[in-house]
Order: structure tokens, then C-alpha cells, then sequence
């Protein structure tokens, strides 16, 4: 166990260990330690968004959505391996899990995997995660399908790396979400142990040498940006709405016998409940009123409106 970097040392143990960064106006204050404490801290843990690009990403783990406030996690990982920070202290990213994983971490005593979670956020015994670990989400549709670049493992790697060294940790203080709580399943599309493996190895080969500076700010989003909950009510009649049917038809989502078009009716509410259903969302989380996180996953185009 460990007391958290400071958001100097924390930025410098990333780019010592050859990662690229973007600090995100205001992280370096950025959390929720007003409803709890941060540290002592025991290890990294590893998610993937359910969402489509950078921007909106970046933009929803810092600020949250509607029943989880951000930060969301500490820093996000994009596609192309850039690390976006947004958070510094504790951030809502892994919730409630197992004290035997907790216990197995703080030891490293396990062998390929932990032990196998039995417990959740909200369920008898469950301890929090959220003081325990950095949180990295990772831009991930986390279908099986959505593909993970060489150069975004490689920065999961890195990032995994440059903590446990700053720590004096091994590779086992790193695991993926689904290894600490059983309701979740992500990170999804490649195995924790073979990354626990690369990250063994890039500690024992010692650090990589510093990135280039940072990058400036990407560029503007091409997708459309969630306009609220709100704006999807009777009578609302926009080329937003029209670019949201399109995308709902090419996902295969389609309750529209004309159109769409531009006035919001009941098809496509249909229609978009098919979509929050194909992103395992279930019960009054499938209305089929857009909320943040299956918006950011559709990658509206922008439109003008």
C-alpha cells in the first residue's frame, strides 16, 4: 500500500516511462475526495468505455453523466495511445469488489488471475475500490469486436508500468474491472494476464525513455455532442434527430417503417431502446430516451442544426 502521487509526480512517472499526455483543463483538482478518502493506494485497474471517440469520451469521464458523477477514472486512453488526464484523487471508476482480489493485489501472491470476484457494488461485504485503485478507461466499444490498436495496448502497458514503478509494485498491483467486481466484464477484447505479462517485462527491462512533448488539443469533435435528456420530447424537430435514425439504421436498430426524419416520434424512441438494448442496457435503462453513454457509443455525425 501506498500513498497516492501527487499530480507533478503522477505526471512525471507517465511521461518517464515514454507515455504521451494531455492534461485536461482543471484535473489536477478534479475528484471526489469531499465524499471519501483516496489512498492508501494498492494497484491500477484497467476498463473500457462503451463509448466511440476521443472528445465525447474524454468529456463524460470528466464530468460524469445522470446517477454516476465524474471524474469516471483518472485518465482516459484513446484509441491512437494518447492518455488524457482527468481526474486527481478519487474518482468513481471501480465501485465496490471483492477483499480477497484486494487482498491477493496488496500481497501479489496469485498466480495467471486473482481470485475470481464474488461480490459487487452495493452487495454484502463488498469493499471500495475507488480508494484503492487508479482507474484507466480505455476508448472501447467493448463488444469483443471494436479492435484495440498496437498503439493503445502499448500505452496500457505503459501507463500500468510507470505506476507500479513509481510504487516499487510488480505487475500483479494491475487488473481489469471484471477481475474485482463479478457484474462487470470489462476490460473486453484481450486477456489481463498477457498484459500483466508485458507489463512484467517492461519493468524489468527498466524505463523507456521520456515521450515527445505533448501534443496539442485534438481536434474538433465529429460527432454530434449529447444535447441532454431533454431535448428528445414531442414535437422536437431536428436534423440531430434525422442523423440519429441513420445511425441507428446502419447498427441495425431500425423500428421505423418511413424515414427517419427529422421530428421525434415514438419510432425512434423504438428504435433507440433497440440500441440501448444491443449495449446491454436493461429494464428503465432501455426507455429509449438518449442518455451520455449510449450517445457517445452511436457517434451521431455533427449536423447542422
Amino acid at each position: 500500500m501506498a500513498t497516492p502521487l501527487t499530480a507533478d509526480r503522477f505526471v512525471a512517472a507517465l511521461r518517464a516511462e515514454g507515455v504521451t499526455v494531455v492534461e485536461h483543463d482543471g484535473w489536477r483538482t478534479h475528484n471526489r475526495n469531499h465524499v471519501g478518502t483516496f489512498g492508501p493506494v494498492v494497484g491500477v485497474m484497467i476498463h473500457h468505455t462503451v463509448s466511440a471517440g476521443t472528445a465525447n469520451t474524454v468529456e463524460m469521464c470528466f464530468n460524469g453523466y445522470e446517477g454516476l458523477p465524474g471524474p469516471l477514472c483518472h485518465g482516459v486512453i484513446a484509441k491512437d495511445g494518447v492518455v488524457h488526464l482527468v481526474a486527481n484523487g478519487r474518482a468513481n471508476h471501480a465501485g465496490g469488489g471483492d477483499p480477497s482480489v484486494l487482498q491477493a493485489v496488496i500481497t501479489e501472491t496469485y498466480g495467471e488471475q486473482p481470485p475470481a470476484p464474488r461480490v459487487h457494488q452495493g452487495s454484502a461485504g463488498a469493499v471500495d475500490g475507488n480508494s484503492r485503485f487508479y482507474g484507466f478507461e480505455c476508448v472501447n466499444l467493448g463488444d469483443g469486436a471494436d479492435p484495440w490498436p498496437a498503439e493503445q495496448l502499448l500505452a496500457i502497458e505503459r501507463v500500468a508500468a510507470a505506476l507500479c514503478r513509481a510504487h516499487g509494485w510488480g505487475a500483479r498491483s494491475v487488473i481489469g474491472h471484471k477481475e474485482w467486481s463479478d457484474w462487470k466484464d470489462d476490460p473486453r477484447g484481450f486477456a489481463m494476464p498477457t498484459m500483466r505479462g508485458r507489463v512484467q517485462t517492461r519493468l524489468d527491462k527498466g524505463p523507456a525513455k521520456p515521450a515527445k512533448p505533448t501534443p496539442t488539443p485534438p481536434k474538433q469533435p465529429t460527432a454530434e455532442p449529447f444535447p441532454g435528456a431533454s431535448f428528445f420530447h414531442k414535437g422536437q424537430s431536428s436534423a440531430v434527430i434525422t442523423a440519429m435514425g441513420r445511425r441507428l439504421v446502419a447498427e441495425g436498430c431500425s423500428a421505423y417503417t418511413s424515414g427517419p426524419g427529422p421530428r421525434w416520434t415514438e419510432a425512434d424512441r423504438l428504435s433507440y431502446a433497440k440500441w440501448q438494448r444491443k449495449l446491454g442496457f436493461r429494464g428503465s435503462d432501455a426507455d429509449g430516451i438518449p442518455g451520455p453513454s449510449s450517445w457517445a457509443a452511436l457517434h451521431v455525425p455533427k449536423t447542422t442544426r
